[in-house]
């Protein structure tokens, strides 16, 4: 940059300019590409003038003359180097330009420092967008002494000279500033970054060779904050991508997907980690989600997979950036990070949409940054359990379609079913659902090309052929052989004009419609008559009649999605995730329909993901020791798969059991899970609105009309029951208690724990694990009420009431006994099997409730 007359020199002009020039060396550049820079700044261009270097191919000098806003020259000495270097950052790509930058005219802060101002803006609006980026960019013109004290504060808090002392001075000023701004909205906006900065917990700003800005959050802290609140999240930004990494607990895990939602990424992210810690209930884990977008290639269409893969690369290098290490038995905190949070060294990614291939990616990067998970850091690796060859996520949903059946009478291993699906053989949840049964006449389904109509099929024909498309790589109904599909059906594409109805698809859809567009077709098939609706595919396609399309916020579904009191399956099988709202499966439910919810249907696969990196992290013990080689590692997670699968599908037997025995009893026992509502909400732990279940007013009300609890709501206070409890014993001393390590002896298979037992009591989550495997064998037994209902009858905490539990649980027996009533599963009608489970429940409570009711010495359970 240079001043007009610097030197001698005479205006251009008739008004003195500055004079701002670019070399490229790359070819004359456009304007369009340049302009913006220069009215980001708050900058006039007066002119430009383009010259070509002689004798230098390609190479240009874009010579502009402007002003600054008050059409006078900009003070160069003060303001040349910064503006220079802006400038050139955003040339090259490793800077963004928005009107922030007018603060490098008014601030001493540079492009770097503008960066933070503009990753909090961003995340911001994520949360609360209830200001424009213009209106918050403006916010900060009008009052750049306070944006220049918030970056100030910043550096104070986290820079390499942090300072508490200097943080709290500059806390009092920028307050001081504040209460003087006149403006509410802008004193709302600034006052709100002051909170984001002091929510503000960990950053990797100073991390060498970082490829992002990371910054991590103290949820709860983070003004205007929408509920359900993470306990943290992690916002990462870069010019090419932006994410959000959001963990319901200390010890959390969950997918991360690449996200097609630029807008709103994060309320997606949002929905997903609260259905995760629902569904992780069965695990150690509480639920973490993870996000990204790629912010330059969707200008340019559609990414290519190593375009996104390259996103995700730089999404978990920001995540690691700002994770502890752990080194032995001691937390190593990542170089040049100020943590205003105790130590935090679990991070567990898993696979999810757009992200399904990259475990090992994953891993690697764990590898690079000596992660203490190693390969444990992303579950479904080259060494770890490929849940589609497993078929665990389909074959624990079907454990909860298994006993839907069972309700009504039919046993699925030997009864013909009807069904209509959501979904291709292609795909893992879908493909391997529709092969648990052999009996299954499967008339309808549909993905996102195509429809599929078999109005009478042969059940095992249909099965063979099922069976040899799902073992072709990315197959389509068009692969499915014409020649078997019955009279009157076909495979029609989704970009159809119109699909004539055959006389054999009007019967089996039970509709007189004779021509449809293909999303008609598709909800005549979401409504058709059958005995199961298998959802196996992404999206939300069923809502309640009281929903709006908005409220659902899937809009590329809005044009099939029908209302749950519409579908007329007798079972509905969630093994894919958000298919269904909850307002949707509460009216299905209430039509008469039987379902739980995807978290408990499709538990299987995030159960496996957990087993594989729990015993890894057990197994890593050992290797670290010299007791076995990495070879010899993976040997033996490939040879106990068998049994992690058969105790992950245990697990989702009996909370189908457990919730088929409560919405059965629910009408004589509303009681109960009115007080469970009010001593979880007591304890901040639910919020009934955001889980639409039902007030203390309507729950008086289903008492005095006899009415009982949803199977979808029973599902809901079952994961949240086991949540609450869980967290009680981890604060308590039981998982120190010598009697609960053979749970955890247990929770491993039989040839792990008998040649690892050392390493088993050297768990790093040892504590974590046997919590949550206590609290599950209790509530999956006794109900979700039991806990509340103990605590309320004796005032014994949790650690107690568990001890009295297993005291009462061994004094009748009534493992054995449940075993014995299980494996009647079929053989019986379902009332007798209720009755006989709640016989012994009844007998294992009255004893835990006689031994709480004992004074409480040392000797009192042991006895």
């Amino acid at each position: 940059l240079q001043n007009e007359m610097a030197g001698g020199k005479a205006p251009a002009s008739g008004e003195p300019l500055t004079r701002i020039t670019v070399y490229s060396a790359s070819g004359k550049l456009h304007l369009s590409a340049i302009m913006p820079l220069m009215e980001h700044l708050g900058l006039i261009v007066v002119e430009e003038v383009p010259t070509r270097l002689k004798g230098e191919e390609g190479t240009f000098i874009h010579d502009f003359g402007v002003l600054s806003s008050d059409r006078t020259q900009i003070d160069v000495a003060v303001f040349g180097d910064r503006i220079a270097n802006a400038i050139e950052a955003v040339l090259v790509g490793t800077a963004e330009s928005d009107s922030l930058h007018r603060l490098l005219l008014t601030t001493g802060l540079d492009h770097a420092d503008l960066a933070i101002l503009r990753a909090y803006r961003n995340y911001w609006r994520l949360v609360t967008p209830a200001f424009s980026v213009g209106y918050v960019d403006d916010a900060f013109a009008a009052q750049p002494k306070i944006a220049e004290g918030l970056v100030k504060l910043f550096h104070a808090r986290f820079g390499p000279k942090h300072s508490e002392d200097r943080e709290r001075t500059l806390t009092r000023s920028i307050r001081k500033r504040l209460d003087k701004v006149k403006s509410l909205d802008e004193d709302r906006i600034l006052r709100g970054f002051l909170g984001l900065v002091l929510a503000t917990e960990r950053t990797n700003l100073w991390v060498e060779d970082r490829t992002s800005l990371s910054i991590k959050f103290a949820s709860a802290a983070v003004p205007e904050m929408p509920s359900p609140v993470p306990l943290h999240e992690i916002y990462v930004t870069s010019p090419d991508i932006e994410g959000v990494h959001l963990r319901g607990g200390m010890v959390a895990r969950g997918g991360i997907r690449w996200s097609d939602r630029r807008e709103d990424y994060r309320t997606e992210v949002l929905g997903l980690m609260k259905a995760q810690m629902t569904k992780n209930v069965v695990i150690v884990p509480t639920g973490a989600k993870g996000g990204f977008v790629l912010r330059r290639s969707v200008e340019m269409g559609r990414p290519t997979y190593e375009e996104v893969r390259a996103g995700y690369k730089t999404f978990i290098r920001g995540l690691l950036d700002v994770t502890d290490n752990r080194v032995g038995e001691e937390i190593v905190p990542p170089d040049n990070v100020v943590r205003h949070d105790g130590d935090d060294p679990y991070l567990v990614v898993a696979a999810d949409k757009g992200t399904a291939s990259f475990s090992d990616t994953a891993n690697e990067l764990s590898a690079e940054y000596g992660f203490w998970l190693d390969d444990a850091f992303a579950s479904g690796g080259s060494a770890g359990y490929d849940h589609k060859a497993l078929g665990i996520t389909a074959r624990g949903g079907w454990e909860s379609v298994r006993r839907h059946f069972y309700d009504l009478g039919i046993d699925v291993e030997t009864a013909e079913i009807t069904a209509v699906g959501i979904g291709d053989m292609s795909g893992d949840v879908f493909g391997n659902g529709v092969l648990m049964s052999k009996h299954m006449k499967l008339v309808a389904a549909f993905d996102h090309r195509n429809i599929f109509i078999d109005p009478d099929p042969d059940p095992a024909a249909s099965w063979e052929e099922r069976k040899r498309v799902s073992l072709i790589p990315r197959s389509s109904w068009k692969d499915y052989n014409h020649e078997l599909i019955s009279k009157g059906g076909g495979v029609f594409d989704r970009d159809a004009k119109t699909v004539t109805l055959t006389e054999e698809m009007q019967a089996v859809l039970d509709t007189t419609v004779e021509t449809a567009t293909p999303n008609e077709l598709i909800k005549l098939v979401l409504k058709a008559p059958v005995d199961l609706l298998w959802n196996g595919g992404i999206g939300t396609y069923i809502k309640s009649k009281l929903e709006t399309n908005e409220q659902v916020q899937d809009r590329s579904n809005d044009g099939v999605r029908v209302n749950g009191r519409d579908v007329r399956a007798r079972v509905l099988g969630e093994g894919g995730n958000l298919g269904v709202t909850q307002r949707g499966r509460i009216e299905f439910d209430r039509s008469g329909g039987l379902v739980f919810a995807d978290f408990i249907d499709n538990s299987g696969g995030v159960h496996a993901s957990d087993r594989e990196v729990n015993l890894k992290v057990l197994l890593r013990i050992a290797e670290e020791s010299g007791k076995i080689t990495r070879g010899e590692r993976d040997e033996i997670i490939a040879s106990v798969s068998n049994d992690v699968v058969e105790a992950i599908l245990y697990d989702n037997f009996l909370q189908a059991q457990i919730l088929s025995q409560e919405a059965a009893a629910s009408t004589r026992n509303i009681e109960h899970y009115s007080d469970l509502m009010d001593r979880l909400e007591r304890d901040g732990i639910l919020d009934r609105e955001i889980e639409f279940l039902p007030t203390a007013e309507e729950m008086a009300q289903r008492s005095r009309d006899g009415a009982g609890m949803t199977r979808p709501e029973l599902a809901v206070l079952l994961a949240y029951a086991k949540r609450h409890l869980t967290d009680l014993l981890v604060q308590s001393d039981l998982p120190d208690d010598p009697h609960f390590a053979t749970d955890l002896t247990g929770y491993f298979p039989k040839a792990v724990s008998d040649r690892f037992g050392d390493e088993i009591a050297q768990h790093p989550l040892r504590r974590e694990l046997i919590s949550t495997i206590v609290a599950n064998q209790a509530l999956n037994a006794l109900g979700s009420t039991f806990y509340s209902k103990m605590r309320t009858y004796t005032g014994e905490p949790a650690a107690r009431i568990i001890r009295a539990f297993r005291a009462a649980r061994a004094i009748t027996r009534a493992e054995d006994r449940w075993h014995d009533v299980e494996q009647l599963a079929g053989k019986i009608d379902p009332d007798t099997s209720r009755l006989l489970l709640r016989d012994i429940d009844r007998l294992v409570s009255v004893i835990t409730r006689w031994y709480l009711n004992r004074p409480a010495t040392p000797s009192t359970i042991d006895e």
